[in-house]
């Protein structure tokens, strides 16, 4: 695809969705968590993990209601060029694997890590500068700069509140098959599930 030619540091508007690049290991709860939780024998091992499965993509990465990365994982974010925060879109934030950029000739460079360094405020991580350093120019195209991200935890540090969430969720889903009705309302989430995790959802920048 040709490109426009113009260079420097040129705004299309939002960042590109993001795109994970390497799965967590292993989920926040395990099957013989869940089985214990559901008092539950071995027969139905496929069935629970899917379960398991099905619980922590609702809440886990880019597409989860929380907006957050659970256990460790690896992400590209494209943006259209350097400003003066690159906003990444799910924490915690672990490291900056690089950022790498299309210069003026639109030739895929590697970013010096003396140049940038990662941070997290009050909206969220992001990639910034360090003192006395500059963004260099860019090649005018939508994923002009990538920075490769890992975020999430060790199993061991997600935080209680969402593996008893995930957990909640699955025995929800196992037991009930269909939704569940609380007086005439019917329901997709447990009661207390909506409690668990709202202190760790993302707001939006």
């Amino acid at each position: 695809m040709n490109w426009p030619t113009a260079t420097s540091n040129y705004r299309w508007g939002a960042p590109l969705a993001p795109v994970r690049t390497v799965a967590p290991a292993e989920a926040p709860v395990s099957l013989d968590e869940m089985k214990l939780h559901l008092h539950a024998g071995d027969d139905e091992d496929t069935l629970i993990q899917a379960y398991i499965d099905a619980a922590t993509a609702h809440l886990d990465g880019y597409t989860g209601i929380i907006g957050r990365a659970l256990v460790t994982q690896t992400w590209q974010q494209d943006f259209s060029g350097f400003s003066h925060s690159l906003r990444l879109p799910l924490g915690p934030l672990e490291s900056v694997s690089s950022v790498t950029y299309y210069d003026g000739s639109n030739v895929q460079q590697t970013l010096a890590t003396s140049v940038y360094d990662k941070f997290t405020d009050a909206l969220g991580p992001h990639v910034g500068l360090k003192p006395g350093q500059s963004w260099p120019s860019t090649y005018t195209r939508p994923d002009a700069v990538r920075v490769t991200f890992v975020a999430g935890e060790d199993v061991a540090d997600v935080p209680a509140p969402i593996k008893v969430a995930i957990m909640l969720l699955a025995a929800n889903w196992y037991e009930n098959r269909e939704s569940v009705t609380l007086g005439s309302i019917p329901s997709e989430m447990p009661m207390g599930v909506a409690a668990l995790i709202a202190p760790y959802r993302r707001v939006g920048v």
